[in-house]
């Protein structure tokens, strides 16, 4: 049965969400699922912004169905080709054989790659700044090349100033209703999985969000449309806020994240001594992870929001245990960067753990080494307390210092 709600007059979302997926993209974990957003536009021509995944797709084709009433779709615009978001395109023809598909040069390239089906009679392609008349709706196309996929573009609808904006500004988690952030507790439910999916879907193109977000700052947007989580109608200069620093790549706040690996429980020891002292010299909202437990898109997500960043690892056959070295590895590829960081190793009989982390670190880019790193020979004890507290002492100063640094917010001042 269909499951509609309209966002605006005459433009309605079709997509879903999917409860039960438990990976996304086979790798992030989804303990609340994921949602699939498309929306249709009623005009004198009717156009639909993008589809969904395949796990969906009865229920999404019997949105549509159901929304255009016996009409026919004229045009399906597609901002992004990722499967997630285009797997219904060859049933759409099908249905609708006159379907124009709306896309830029890119777009069909990859939809060529992805599908056996070529029908270039049907392509409508458009290039930066060109508009497509619906009727009395305009849509105005921007390229958005890396944000994430090369072949990505927003759509802007004119009349309503809404901005169709591929898979920036989603999010991990299903809806539940409330397709609206204005209806929800975002900060409580989405925050933390807006954050989780930019910094490792989004995190590597710092960049060309930059750019993205220098254009966006010329229009009156009146609402934001991902095809991820909920739709945003208010406050728009909040996740706009939150995107300017996740992609400048300034923490959001000062605090420390702590991840370790620890094979027998000494470098767990050690990580819970320095949290410690510096909770009790007034350190707040600490995050302490071990790498063999908690998924790396969580750490990341973490090492995103805090300024300060903590690794502790034993040497593992003569090298990095494998779990750190995964996770600093993925740190890198992201480009996290301009963070502080704190190194404990730990050995035996073969030291290499401090060495091979600073390594991988050091070609991350704006990273300031704070303190000497603790390395302890099998387990923690007494004359290595000075170091210890030593590195806590550097950590804290270091954290101080940064409180009362101002923090950059972009504001979009024709955003409502």
């Amino acid at each position: 049965m269909y499951c509609v709600q309209e966002i605006a007059p005459a433009i309605v979302w079709v997509g879903g969400s999917d409860k039960r997926l438990e990976r996304f993209e086979n790798m992030f974990p989804l303990p609340k699922g994921i949602a699939y957003n498309s929306y249709l536009i009623l005009d004198e021509q009717t156009a639909l912004m993008d589809t969904v995944d395949s796990a969906i797709t009865a229920q999404f084709l019997e949105n549509v169905e159901h929304v255009l009433q016996g009409r026919a779709l004229d045009y399906l615009v597609v901002n992004h080709m990722e499967p997630d978001h285009c797997a219904n395109i060859e049933e759409l023809l099908k249905r609708y054989p006159d379907l124009k598909i709306v896309g830029n040069k890119k777009t069909f390239q990859f939809m060529e790659q992805f599908y056996t089906f070529s029908k270039p009679e049907n392509y409508y392609i458009v290039q930066e700044g060109d508009e497509l008349s619906l009727g009395t709706r305009t849509l105005r196309f921007y390229l958005t090349p890396f944000v994430h996929w090369p072949e990505v573009m927003f759509t802007y609808e004119t009349t309503n100033k809404i901005l169709f904006s591929a898979d920036a500004f989603g999010c991990f988690g299903s809806l539940s209703g409330n397709i609206f952030c204005d209806q929800t507790d975002f900060e409580g439910v989405f925050l933390e999985e807006s954050r989780r999916y930019y910094a490792n879907i989004v995190g590597k193109y710092g960049s060309q969000v930059q750019k993205v977000l220098s254009k966006l700052a010329q229009l009156e947007i009146n609402m934001i449309c991902p095809l991820h989580g909920p739709v945003w109608r208010e406050n728009l200069s909040y996740i706009l806020g939150k995107y300017n620093l996740w992609s400048s790549y300034q923490p959001e706040k000062q605090g420390v994240v702590l991840a370790y690996a620890s094979m027998y429980g000494n470098t767990e020891n050690v990580m819970n001594m320095i949290a410690s002292k510096l909770s009790a010299k007034g350190v707040q909202d600490i995050r302490m992870y071990d790498v063999s437990k908690t998924h790396s898109s969580y750490i990341i997500s973490d090492a995103w929001k805090f300024s300060h960043l903590i690794f502790g690892s034993p040497t593992y056959n003569m090298s990095l245990y494998h779990g750190m070295q995964a996770l600093l590895q993925e740190m890198a590829a992201l480009n996290l960067q301009n963070r502080k960081v704190s190194l404990v190793g730990n050995y035996t009989w073969a030291n290499a753990s401090v060495k091979e982390m600073t390594e991988i670190i050091s070609d991350m880019r704006k990273i300031e080494f704070i303190g000497e790193p603790l390395e302890i020979k099998s387990a923690m004890k007494q004359e290595q307390m000075p170091q210890l507290d030593q590195l806590v002492e550097d950590i804290y100063a270091s954290i101080s210092t940064g409180i009362s640094a101002a923090q950059p917010f972009f504001t979009n001042r024709n955003a409502i």
